[in-house]
């Protein structure tokens, strides 16, 4: 079997769309679907199924997919050593994910401060979902990622080393002319008539369980395809909606933000191989954790270091953490202060 058609396919997968597999690949649509057509015929089972909006891989895909991506990771990396070792080079970029929220901000900045202390080091940054990045992180395309257990949580894989850096409180995105806008925290129940919009699954279960403990419905109304589109919605006055609060700092200047009594919490990780890890992880491990040191539990008790012991962490809310929230650096003044981790 040819790698190129392996890529294909884990790329089908990671979009759900032929269409959108053979943009990215360059190729037209009937050659993407000639090229997965021909693997199942080669393994002898179908590999994806159709639905609404697309494609996904079937159960036997997904085992396939699992270990292709690894393969085709391998792969790179062994040709990216073979350049390295031409070119007089011998060391391997960082590769780092992280949430959308986080890659906006906190991240890059960790990223910065370790640049400006070490030599100089070729890095990237690739922003996902935290399933996507844990997963992405066994299969070694990424050296170190930056998740959080925002339902359904993070998985217990011993492959993995996952490490506590904080907690971060979610807030509720304004346009700047909404009637809240200025006003200190509220309740959730002074929101519960609006129009929500939500753009992933993680934050809409967030938004819901919160209400529920109030006892009012959030009406997630409308849905965004990404972050940006969910902020977009907002600044145009058709929904409001819960952000992670790190976010609060890099909004858009025609946006605001307020703070909920007792709000919905998530939890923050680092997510590390333990086998081959990169020589640089382990650094900038130590800065986002200095990044994160103000934000930490109040009680020990809640402050696991190594958390590959519980299985089914996921955010909750606020009670017992520390929710003075952090300065943000931001010229424009927002009605919430600054997330936990604003700062850097």
């Amino acid at each position: 079997m040819e790698l190129t058609v392996w890529r294909t396919f884990v790329t089908v997968c990671r979009l759900g769309s032929l269409s959108a597999a053979a943009t990215e690949l360059g190729y037209t649509q009937s050659a993407v679907s000639r090229q997965i057509a021909g693997l199942e015929r080669q393994l002898g089972v179908p590999l994806v199924q159709r639905h609404a909006r697309g494609v996904r891989p079937t159960p036997v895909g997904e085992v396939f997919r699992h270990h292709a991506l690894a393969t085709l990771n391998d792969a790179d990396r062994a040709l990216r050593a073979v350049r390295d070792a031409r070119d007089g080079s011998l060391s391997r970029p960082l590769a780092v994910g992280a949430t959308p929220s986080l890659a906006a901000g906190i991240v890059p900045a960790a990223i910065r401060r370790l640049l400006d202390e070490t030599a100089p080091l070729q890095w990237s940054l690739v922003p996902g979902l935290s399933s996507q990045l844990h997963d992405r992180v066994i299969a070694g395309d990424l050296d170190i990622a930056v998740a959080t257990d925002a339902p359904p949580g993070l998985p217990n894989d011993p492959r993995v080393e996952r490490r506590f850096l904080g907690m971060d409180d979610m807030v509720v995105v304004l346009p700047i002319d909404h009637p809240q806008a200025g006003h200190g925290p509220v309740h959730i129940r002074t929101l519960a008539d609006q129009t929500w919009v939500e753009d992933n699954d993680g934050s809409a279960a967030l938004l819901r369980q919160h209400a529920a403990r109030a006892g009012v419905t959030a009406h997630i109304d409308l849905t965004a395809a990404d972050l940006p589109g969910k902020t977009a919605l907002v600044a145009t006055g058709h929904a409001i909606a819960l952000i992670p609060g790190v976010l609060t700092c890099s909004l858009r200047t025609d946006l605001t933000t307020v703070a909920l009594i007792d709000p919905p919490t998530r939890g923050i990780y680092t997510i590390t191989r333990r086998r081959d890890p990169h020589p640089s992880a382990a650094s900038l491990l130590d800065q986002l954790t200095t990044a994160f040191s103000p934000h930490r539990p109040t009680h020990a008790a809640h402050q696991p270091t190594e958390t590959n012991a519980d299985p089914t962490l996921q955010s909750s809310a606020g009670t017992g953490y520390d929710v003075t929230p952090g300065p943000c650096d931001r010229s424009t003044a927002r009605t919430h202060t600054g997330p936990r981790g604003c700062h850097g």
